[in-house]
């Protein structure tokens, strides 16, 4: 046990006497690039000089980090874990610096945004916009991907906040998460379909309709069967299977078919109808997800208060 932690120690110490930032920036793109030479040109770094950097840091850490070949170079094992940290370091200091321009000149700074690809919340442009004329100088991306990507982006540094669909499963320690509001489904069809000449559309009707389904492995599908289970009836025929909204909407228009929306996106799209069904169904909880350790910079805070006051205003009743 002593020796482990003689070894652990020996590491520290060599990080803090012979690291330096500008080996991190270029451990990073050295990683991303898959080559010393196309990182050394993205960061206007003579090769040789690159290529001692990795190679110091290296005999510092007494550690391989990367794996070369005639087609270039990929991340050792050790080489994940210090690339890793080094996007969390950086953001530190991207925070840092933030925040002592924004004490010195103003507001300044940016914010990284992720988004799920099939549910992007309806405030989140809004949000945006406010950000936008409220804030200037910050500057604003967005991406869109799947929970696991974005989640993994969000831990290491590359992304600031996740807005969107929380998944059913907690995320682990270093995550946090805060629900804003928990999204109702409607169930849809075109103008003109004839279910919309009903005044009441029960499960019985629509269990004789063809249907775009969410995946068998969501929330939704298993809340939606249960529903028919429980009136006695089997699930209606699945002719699509999709989480795309935007294809959705496009399939609906041209067809009989039914589908499940959030009740925010349905009232947002033009020629859909949301029918008066006797039973509710829940699309789950929208809201955001942060890094559990408290190292936001001012700019992500900013953005966060917009965030909360535009889903407030999404699903608050109107006044009279």
């Amino acid at each position: 046990m002593a020796h482990a932690e003689q070894r652990l120690k020996s590491i520290e110490n060599r990080f803090l006497a012979k690291l330096k930032l500008r080996q991190l920036k270029l451990l990073i793109a050295v990683a991303e690039h898959g080559s010393i030479l196309r990182a050394a040109n993205a960061l206007n770094v003579a090769q040789p000089a690159a290529t001692k950097m990795i190679r110091d840091l290296e005999g510092v850490l007494d550690m391989e980090l990367f794996e070369r070949s005639p087609r270039g170079v990929k991340t050792t094992l050790y080489g994940d874990v210090v690339v890793r940290h080094a996007k969390l370091i950086l953001a530190q200091v991207r925070h840092a610096s933030e925040e002592l321009f924004s004490l010195n000149r103003g507001a300044i700074g940016k914010v990284a945004v992720g988004t799920l690809l099939s549910a992007v919340p309806p405030f989140l442009p809004g949000a945006i916009v406010a950000m936008r004329a409220q804030r200037a100088g910050i500057k604003i991306s967005v991406l869109e991907g799947m929970n696991d990507m974005l989640m993994g982006m969000l831990r290491v540094g590359d992304l600031d906040i996740v807005v969107g669909r929380l998944p059913e499963y907690r995320e682990h320690e270093d995550l946090v998460r805060e629900i804003l509001y928990n999204d109702p489904a409607s169930i849809v069809v075109r103008e003109g379909h004839p279910l919309c000449d009903l005044p009441v559309v029960t499960l019985a009707d629509l269990q004789r309709e063809e249907w775009i389904a969410p995946p068998p492995h969501s929330a939704l599908r298993r809340d939606l069967d249960e529903c028919f289970n429980k009136a006695g009836l089997e699930p209606p025929m699945r002719a699509i299977e999709s989480v795309s909204i935007a294809t959705n909407y496009a399939v609906l228009r041209h067809t009989n078919l039914v589908a499940a929306l959030p009740s925010q996106v349905a009232e947002a799209q033009a020629g859909l109808v949301q029918l008066p069904v006797d039973f509710a169904l829940s699309f789950g909880a929208i809201g955001v997800t942060l890094r559990a350790s408290n190292d936001r910079a001012p700019a992500t805070d900013y953005f966060l208060s917009i965030v909360r006051q535009m889903a407030h205003a999404a699903v608050a009743p109107p006044i009279r």
